[in-house]
């Protein structure tokens, strides 16, 4: 994985239309290559091992694989947590994110307002040339 590119700030509706991409063991949406994404949402079910979780960000689900350093962490059903990690697609089964750094923000106030606007945010200052003009470098 190339930790030197920059993880997507992305909603679950967002990640249903990645396909994946020959170059770079990559992930391709609408011209963006990627291979770590970033959400953010409320953890609605946990295995009963806690080492996978389902993330509920408002568009969709998505299942979070934990790391055995993360698994030794409190997670616990209801946080809202920050999710990050390489994005997976799977057949059958919901896409999947192998986490390799995930937070508990459920203190912060606003915390789902304002990370819809940094999505917005986001596209509008990086994602969005991309997409209109996929030649431009």
């Amino acid at each position: 994985m190339d930790y030197s590119q920059a993880a997507v700030k992305l909603l679950c509706a967002h990640l249903k239309q990645a396909v994946e991409s020959p170059l770079d063991n990559a992930m391709n949406l609408d011209g963006i290559l990627f291979q770590r994404a970033w959400l953010q949402g409320i953890l609605v079910s946990a295995s009963p091992d806690s080492d996978r979780f389902l993330l509920d960000d408002g568009t969709g689900l998505i299942e979070l694989c934990l790391s055995p350093d993360f698994r030794r962490r409190s997670w616990t059903v209801g946080m809202y947590v920050l999710a990050l990690g390489r994005y997976t697609l799977r057949t059958d089964e919901p896409p999947m994110i192998q986490i390799h750094k995930m937070a508990d923000l459920s203190a912060s106030p606003d915390r789902e307002a304002m990370w819809y606007l940094e999505v917005l945010e986001a596209y509008k200052l990086f994602y969005q040339r991309l997409i209109d003009d996929p030649m431009h470098d």
